[in-house]
């Protein structure tokens, strides 16, 4: 239980500024316990998103004045589904921030976000069953 507390607080904390691997706490997790995989990927799944939507809260508070930045202009245009790309390094952390400036509904970039992330965690515990 808290090796799960624990992957579920650097997903978490991956999904901020803080640049956290949040890959490797999954894929150490599931090389020492391999019949966990559903729940560690639900675990990491939840922490990141929950990581994301806090970054998305904190883009909310964050006064609108008129910014010209490219993160910007592309949610601008995509929308929620733009979001799906916030597990990218780099880009990625400044696109819940953004959905939040921008007040792209929360339901839709929940969704998103949470698919992106749940895709890249899947790809990660593939590779690691398969070593």
């Amino acid at each position: 239980m808290e090796a799960l507390a624990g992957l579920f607080a650097a997903s978490f904390v991956a999904a901020t500024l803080f640049p956290l691997p949040s890959e490797a706490a999954l894929f150490a997790y599931l090389q020492a316990n391999p019949s966990s995989t559903a729940l560690a990927l639900a675990v990491a799944t939840l922490g990141n998103t929950a990581g994301g939507m806090t970054s998305y809260l904190i883009g909310r508070f964050i006064p609108q004045n008129k910014l010209d930045l490219k993160t910007i202009g592309y949610l601008h245009r995509y929308g929620a589904p733009a979001v799906f790309f916030a597990w990218l390094p780099i880009v990625g952390d400044a696109l819940p921030v953004a959905a939040g400036w921008l007040r792209i509904r929360w339901p839709g970039v929940l969704f998103f976000m949470a698919a992106g992330r749940f895709l890249r965690y899947l790809v990660v515990a593939l590779v690691s069953s398969a070593i």
